[in-house]
């Protein structure tokens, strides 16, 4: 009993600090910061539970507090899911404070109550003070071995099984089951289970029927995203993606040279000047989305051939059951990360290379430094063009430090974006385009105009000035979180 109690214990704190990151990521968004404090909570309501814990068993009988701090840590579990998705109609955005309280909400309280349980499991399983390493050792190991467990099975089957809220109520309540029958050995065995209150239980019930009634932004949990597609109410064929926090991709169902948002425009306008009107490109697409710009690309210039690299199955599967997708060997979309797919595409083939991935509200920081964007370079023919779309807001400390390191790669570096961003005055997003050749700005300005688009073009002389001495961010130092600005300032 004493190992089961201490591995489901432990393993239940694990398994609501990796569900708890994705139950808060719709409201703000996968950041390192979203991570960090997660882990931080969990961390800290480890630590808490443990010292609380081992100083309550000093004082008090162990048995009369386990199976109900089992019960109690289990009920909150499951009402876990119903405050975060309360209270995440509130706290949305990713301001610090949002996503400190909403984490806090997450993990803090049932983790700690959970963490609890293994210092009272000690005390009742020393029988001697010459016994105190071996005992604490393997208990200790039992519940790491239990934290190890939850992780890579909610990692690697459930998440991709089950939704993040069926994870949680489900743990939370096989928790709450194990903490009544531990009640009912205690109460055959040594007649001291202490009381279980019916309030835990109803606290259970409770939750589980809150869940379900409670306020989601998702209409399908992917293995990365809370996603959802949202018709156009002013478009009867128009369709937006919306992942986590982001509007991510618009695709018109019935014209796929229909682009509404402006910074696909501006890479639709860098395609149209890479060759002749109609002539066929190849192309490769870092980040999938609704895969807007390989359809643009098909119908624009057939023979176009794309491949998408994606890193979520569940995207994919959207795009093909509600956005019309349909893939061929001119179309080919390949599911896994793009830093992986670049290592393994064959060198000097691809005329075209888009970088659209965004993990939360920034680049994937593995797709910004100046290592990958070498591997970008090798994909690309000798006149081959690199597009990137980025976000940020000002200071734009991101950005200079991405115009920085593309520098490092390519001779010439231009920047298409709104007047009032590239000015420094207002952010969103920016499209970078990176070549070895100098495009013709004065073409490229005429494209974005053929676009409907007031971007400008700011010059590789002006990106070069606006860069400055911003930092190169590499495998080693890349810290894209920490230089984003993810929204403006207030009236902005």
């Amino acid at each position: 009993m004493a190992a089961g109690v201490t591995f489901l214990s432990s393993g239940a704190v694990l398994v609501l600090e990796i569900v708890g990151l994705r139950l808060i990521a719709p409201y703000v968004g996968i950041t390192l910061q979203t991570n960090t404090a997660i882990i931080g909570f969990a961390l800290a309501a480890i630590a808490i539970g443990a010292w609380a814990g081992g100083a309550a068993a000093d004082r008090h009988d162990p048995r009369q507090l386990i199976a109900p701090l089992l019960v109690a840590g289990g009920a909150l579990v499951v009402a876990v899911l119903p405050l975060v998705r309360f209270a995440g109609s509130v706290l949305t955005g990713a301001d610090a404070g949002s996503v400190l309280l909403l984490a806090a909400v997450a993990v803090v309280v049932p983790a700690a109550l959970l963490s609890a349980v293994p210092p009272m499991v000690v005390k009742l399983q020393l029988a001697s003070l010459a016994d105190t390493g071996s005992v604490v050792g393997k208990l200790s190991g039992i519940g790491t071995l239990g934290g190890i467990a939850a992780t890579f099975v909610t990692g690697f089957l459930l998440i991709a099984v089950f939704p993040s809220s069926g994870i949680l109520v489900g743990t939370g309540l096989v928790t709450v089951v194990a903490g009544i029958a531990v009640w009912l050995l205690l109460r055959r065995s040594t007649h001291q289970p202490g009381r279980l209150p019916a309030a835990l239980l109803l606290v259970a019930v409770a939750g589980s029927l809150l869940a379900a009634v409670a306020p989601t932004p998702c209409e399908e949990e992917t293995a990365y995203h809370c996603a959802r597609v949202v018709a156009d109410p002013e478009r009867d064929t128009g369709r937006v993606l919306v992942l986590d926090t982001l509007r991510h991709s618009y695709v018109d169902l019935a014209d796929p040279t229909y682009l509404e948002f402006e910074y696909v425009r501006a890479i639709a306008a860098v395609t149209d000047v890479l060759a002749p009107p109609g002539e066929a490109l190849s192309a490769l697409h870092l980040g999938g989305g609704g895969a807007t710009v390989p359809r643009y690309l098909a119908e624009v210039r057939p023979g176009t051939t794309s491949r998408v690299l994606e890193v979520d199955p569940g995207v994919v599967e959207i795009d093909r059951e509600q956005l019309g997708l349909e893939t061929s060997a001119d179309l080919e979309v390949r599911v896994g990360d793009a830093r992986v797919g670049l290592a393994a595409e064959p060198a000097g083939e691809r005329d075209l290379v888009v970088g659209d991935a965004f993990g939360g509200l920034s680049v994937p920081w593995q797709l910004a430094t100046v290592e990958a964007l070498r591997s970008v370079d090798r994909a690309l023919t000798d006149d081959g063009v690199y597009v990137a779309n980025l976000i940020d807001h000002p200071p734009l400390s991101f950005v200079r430090a991405e115009l920085a390191t593309m520098r490092q790669v390519w001779p010439h570096v231009l920047l298409l974006a709104r007047a009032p961003v590239l000015a420094g005055e207002d952010g969103g997003n920016l499209v970078a385009v990176a070549s070895s050749w100098p495009l013709e700005e004065a073409a490229l300005a005429d494209a974005l105009l053929a676009q409907d688009s007031t971007w400008q073009v700011a010059s590789s002389d002006e990106v070069a000035a606006f860069a400055g001495d911003a930092r190169i961010l590499t495998d080693d130092a890349a810290p894209v979180d920490q230089l984003l600005t993810p929204y403006g300032a207030p009236g902005s």
